[in-house]
């Protein structure tokens, strides 16, 4: 068996403090240890690494780019263990920085809306959301949860699943000031259909035609980077565009969209997911409490919020 006798988070922790306080022999005095215990320390490191980490040639520390990179990544991992150990001690009490990524139209119509009440719930945690339609690596974009449409890849990520959406095909009614409405498929072409600039798992319109379901590629002169600045340009009259029920809920309702070829749709669902990285052990309590608060509070299917 693999005997581990390397105390890595130590090393890191040495290196970091080196770094921030500007050279060995403070982050000594900070340390309550030697210059030579610290310098010793980041040596064996490097060579560990096989890597130059730092140049010692100055009377100040001089970060290679590889140390650079070592640095940022070390900050962050120590910051999550002393969060693990203040978690473990309070007995799992949600508490921490939580880190979420999710599609444009999810965090619009439900996350940020939510956020107000997730954290009066839970006050010792703080979020950061970053808002994308693009697929991010949870480990990249240093994200605790992601949430992600469409339908689940096999991967190392475990998944909750939110609830599923109905698609539907709109247009402003100035776009048809000057077009009429179409009656199938094949009109569509006479349309400007607006489609996404990222890669969907579907990226054709699935529409019933004489008992079969046909795909409609949408073919128009502009596309959007996410999901809300396609409904953006639908609302302007540029086009038709195919999206998840829940962004255009209430736009249909205020009549600034009207649905098209609803007798074609034939109904398929979207299933939306929040995913973590794990393998079976403990959730984290801060992950655990917005997954359990995601599930009771967003209705997909209905009104929007639950």
């Amino acid at each position: 068996m693999m005997r581990v006798d390397v105390n890595r988070f130590g090393e890191m922790e040495v290196f970091v403090r080196a770094v921030e306080s500007g050279g060995f022999s403070a982050a000594a005095r900070a340390l309550a240890m030697s210059p030579s215990a610290v310098s010793k320390l980041v040596s064996r490191l490097e060579n560990r690494l096989g890597t130059r980490l730092v140049n010692r040639s100055t009377r100040r520390l001089q970060l290679t780019p590889e140390g650079c990179a070592f640095y940022e990544r070390s900050v962050v991992i120590l910051a999550d263990l002393r969060e693990a150990e203040q978690c473990a001690a309070a007995g799992e009490a949600p508490r921490g920085r939580l880190r979420v990524n999710t599609n444009v139209p999810f965090g619009t119509h439900f996350l940020l809306p939510l956020l107000p009440q997730f954290l009066a719930r839970y006050p010792d945690i703080s979020v950061d959301v970053a808002l994308s339609d693009t697929v991010v690596d949870l480990l990249d974009a240093r994200a605790d949860v992601a949430i992600r449409a469409g339908p689940m890849r096999s991967s190392s990520l475990v998944a909750r699943k939110l609830g599923a959406t109905r698609m539907t095909i709109v247009g402003a009614p100035a776009h048809f000031a000057t077009r009429s409405m179409p009656r199938n498929a094949d009109e569509l072409k006479g349309h400007n259909l607006l489609g996404p600039s990222y890669v969907r798992s579907m990226p054709g319109w699935p529409l019933l035609q004489d008992g079969i379901v046909v795909e409609v590629m949408p073919t128009g002169n502009a596309q959007a980077s996410d999901g809300e600045a396609l409904r953006a340009l639908a609302l302007a009259g540029l086009g038709l565009a195919r999206m998840a029920a829940f962004q255009v809920r209430d736009d249909l309702v205020a009549g600034r969209l009207v649905t098209v070829l609803e007798e074609a749709n034939p109904g398929d669902l979207e299933d939306v997911h929040a995913v973590f990285l794990g393998s079976g052990g403990p959730v984290p309590a801060r992950v655990r409490a917005l997954l359990d608060f995601l599930v009771e509070t967003v209705d997909l299917a209905g009104s929007g919020q639950g």
